[in-house]
């Protein structure tokens, strides 16, 4: 009786230790999980910040130069097209959205490229001390930016790196854990920008 009972009870025990074990890669998964959605808010984060430094930025412009009406629509336009997209969680999982999100921010930072080249041309609005604080806020949040999809890719590599290793992508498997997806560059992103006046 009591051989019986030492090997249920082990049985017992190693029954136990599997599913502790299982629970411990599952709480890193999730852990992992939402260090993505936490990065990706951040990424939300420094986007929202541009979205609202830029009506401040072209309304400076507006009242202090009177210059190619077609760049400044062009930021106009990129950033209606930008606040068009809800940004979610969800977005992460769905790799069309997600690219059609990377392209409408890229067509934004272009336009505020475009914009601030411009503004070289008129050395009155560059010498106004409020222009200049809305630039340097401006060019600090494209910095920001960056160094958030940098973070951000950095996260999803680990994550993507664990659910897809084994034993650990069985149990991802099973908690319906998928790969995200990572920030790249647009397409012809290697190439310089050309400047012309």
């Amino acid at each position: 009786m009591k051989k019986g009972l030492i090997i249920g009870l082990s049985i017992v025990g190693v029954i136990i230790l599997i599913i502790m074990w299982g629970v411990g890669i599952y709480n890193n998964i999730v852990k992992l999980d939402e260090g993505v959605n936490s990065a990706w808010a951040q990424v939300e984060n420094q986007y929202q910040r541009r979205m609202d430094l830029i009506p401040n930025l072209v309304e400076t412009v507006k009242g202090y130069a009177n210059f190619e009406k077609s760049t400044l629509e062009g930021v106009i336009e990129a950033r209606a097209k930008a606040t068009q997209i809800t940004l979610s969680p969800e977005l992460l999982n769905n790799p069309q959205a997600f690219r059609q999100f990377e392209q409408t921010q890229g067509q934004l930072s272009s336009a505020l490229s475009r914009l601030l080249v411009t503004v070289e041309q008129y050395p009155n609005l560059k010498a106004n001390e409020n222009f200049l604080q809305l630039q340097s806020q401006l060019e600090g949040t494209e910095n920001r930016i960056s160094v958030e999809r940098k973070r951000f890719n950095e996260v999803v590599q680990s994550y993507n790196q664990t659910i897809r290793t084994i034993p650990t992508n069985m149990i991802a498997g099973f908690g319906g854990f998928r790969e995200k997806q990572y920030f790249q560059a647009q397409t012809g992103a290697e190439n310089p920008p050309k400047v012309q006046f």
